[in-house]
């Protein structure tokens, strides 16, 4: 059976998204979407989106497989491209649609702006250890600068869930941190027992954070969403930023709102549409 896709990008973190609302299940498998992410044999992407029915009252759900074949709760690059995926199909692109989207990390909520950047309520962070998790504090404490030992050194961490774990570190410079050998040591530490995204941040400005990440899962990309989420969170945690700020990433910016109204993170990003193609 042939199966059409579409791929996307958010500031270069690319997916394959595919029409699944014919079914409550993945038209494709883990091992499939492993093969789709290659870059050099397949695809290429950091991931297989698929936009399926609508569950407990929302619009549509999201699930999303890695191009390591895991899944993540969910993806705030991914949901962005996902909500202008979604508008494409139902031919409301030249609209200001607003989705609320099913994913295992809790229901988001994206709107589609007039300037064709998406704003997404990412919800509330959760910043108990063991919503995390994390065996870094005791499961009813925050994880707020804890040493944590990895490659070889002892960094101060802060931990954040967007609905997926984060670790975030901050550093003096994130262009001499050695990313593509250490990022796979915090992903699997024993301190974290689903695993952990990875963000080391750099302070310009109160309003304005540089970061590199390391996803589970994928590596080293070019932006996280729910990354730059929970960064500035643990940047109002520790006192380093602003409720409000720019977080640039290798691949572009984004701006993020903790808002001191409702707790809640908004998260306001591009996603640009790339290619169509059929699967054989």
């Amino acid at each position: 059976m042939a199966i059409e896709f579409t791929k996307y990008h958010g500031l270069g973190n690319d997916f394959i998204l595919i029409d699944n609302r014919s079914s409550s299940e993945p038209l494709i498998t883990p091992e499939q979407a492993i093969k789709l992410c290659d870059r050099h044999f397949g695809i290429g992407a950091n991931g297989v989106i698929f936009a399926l029915p609508g569950q407990d009252g929302t619009d549509y759900t999201m699930r999303i497989f890695n191009s390591d074949g895991s899944e993540p709760e969910m993806c705030g690059n991914g949901i962005r491209c996902l909500a202008r995926f979604i508008a494409d199909l139902e031919g409301d692109s030249g609209t200001l649609a607003e989705y609320h989207l099913h994913t295992l990390g809790g229901v988001m909520t994206p709107k589609l702006r007039r300037d064709g950047q998406v704003t997404v309520d990412m919800g509330l962070p959760r910043l108990l250890a063991a919503e995390i998790p994390t065996t870094l504090c005791s499961g009813d404490e925050k994880v707020i600068s804890q040493p944590l030992e990895a490659a070889g050194e002892v960094w101060d961490v802060t931990c954040v869930s967007m609905g997926n774990p984060h670790c975030i570190t901050f550093v003096e410079d994130v262009a001499a941190i050695p990313l593509e050998t250490i990022g796979s040591q915090f992903e699997h530490h024993p301190a974290f027992p689903q695993r952990i995204n990875t963000e080391f941040i750099q302070v310009v400005r109160p309003d304005y954070l540089k970061m590199r990440v390391w996803e589970r899962g994928a590596g080293i990309t070019l932006a996280c969403g729910t990354g730059a989420c929970a960064t500035v969170v643990a940047g109002v945690l520790t006192g380093k930023s602003d409720r409000h700020c720019t977080v640039e990433l290798p691949g572009g910016c984004l701006e993020i709102d903790y808002s001191q109204t409702d707790g809640r993170v908004y998260m306001t990003g591009s996603a640009e549409k790339v290619f169509t193609g059929k699967i054989e």
